[in-house]
């Protein structure tokens, strides 16, 4: 997830996508890191059969450098659209 002006990063795991994404636009928890920094655009997401996996991913990510994450977006949402409306199309 990320702000409208694409500076701030949020990366989590969750076994429902849709909701969780609901949630974070909605500012469900209005104290949560997402609502403070406004973080509602879905840039990038990736299904893990395992939470094991996911987990794994999710901390690579956050352990990655803020270059790492700018190149792991461009590398399937080079536009940096809001991938949230896809899901519900799909």
């Amino acid at each position: 997830m990320t702000n409208k002006q694409n500076v701030v990063f949020y990366t989590g795991v969750t076994s429902d996508l849709m909701d969780r994404v609901w949630d974070h636009k909605n500012k469900t928890y209005p104290d949560s890191f997402t609502s403070r920094y406004n973080c509602h655009k879905l840039v990038y997401h990736y299904f893990y059969s395992h939470i094991e996996e996911a987990i794994a991913a999710e901390k690579l990510i956050k352990g990655g450098s803020r270059q790492s994450k700018i190149d792991l977006v461009n590398s399937i949402n080079p536009g940096w659209n809001d991938l949230y409306d896809d899901l519900l199309n799909e």
